[in-house]
Order: structure tokens, then C-alpha cells, then sequence
């Protein structure tokens, strides 16, 4: 069997840094958004990759994932350099979050995190932000 590939843009944000926060992830042709509590905008971010990519172990099925090709689009370029191992991890309390999003990576054949600008990462922006307003915030 070939491989495959999929494809997942992911976003996660705040409002206040920290406050009310939510995830929004497009995983192949499904779309997810989810309010998460109160937290910081990185810890959002995060948050949403590992969300996506357990949701896309879900759907393939485990066999299935490890023959899967996964490119991750986000807007967070801290994210993408720390996933990519181009920077290190300054606040402790994303260590654990990076540690989740590594051993999740193990699961497919490979994952590419790609740094997409804010305007090409506008529908998981509008997920995000239709979560947040479900809170009425």
C-alpha cells in the first residue's frame, strides 16, 4: 500500500494571555473547535496540534497512521520552531504540552509542522473564535 498524506491546520488562542481559550483543527476535510479553559495563547496553541493529531490517529485507524504522511499548518511560529527543535523551550509549562505533540509525532510516518501566515490559517482562526463566542465572551 502507497502512502499517504494529510493534511491539518491547527490554531489555538486566547482572549486575555491568559484567559478564556479555545482550539480550532481542520484534519484532512473535518472541522473541530472546542472551548479549553482558561490558559495562555502558546498553551492553546499547543493544545491544538495535539488535539489534531490524536484526532487524525483516531480517523485513519493505528495501522493506517503509521503509513500516513502528516503536514501540520499553524499560525504560531514559536510552535513550529520548538516542534521543528530550531528553538528551546523557555516556559515550563509548555514542556509537557511539547513532550505529548513529540510522542504523538511517533504515530505516523512522519509529521511536518509548516509556519503558514495568519491569512492562510483563516478558517481554523474563525473555529477558534466561534468557540469563544459560544462562552459568550
Amino acid at each position: 500500500m502507497a502512502a499517504e498524506k494529510l493534511i491539518i491546520y491547527t490554531d489555538g488562542g486566547s482572549r486575555g494571555n491568559p484567559g478564556p481559550a479555545a482550539i480550532g483543527a481542520v484534519v484532512g476535510n473535518k472541522e473541530y473547535s472546542q472551548a479549553i479553559g482558561n490558559t495562555t495563547n502558546n498553551i492553546a496553541e499547543y493544545s491544538a496540534v495535539i488535539f489534531a493529531l490524536k484526532k487524525a490517529k483516531q480517523l485513519l485507524t493505528k495501522n493506517k497512521a503509521r503509513k500516513t504522511h502528516i503536514e501540520l499548518y499553524t499560525d504560531s511560529e514559536l510552535l513550529v520552531n520548538q516542534l521543528n527543535a530550531k528553538y528551546k523551550i523557555k516556559d515550563t509549562d509548555l514542556v509537557p504540552l511539547f513532550i505529548e505533540a513529540w510522542n504523538l509525532k511517533q504515530d505516523f510516518a512522519s509529521v511536518k509542522f509548516i509556519h503558514v501566515l495568519r491569512e492562510k490559517n483563516k478558517l481554523t482562526d474563525r473555529l477558534v473564535n466561534r468557540a469563544l463566542d459560544t462562552l459568550g465572551i
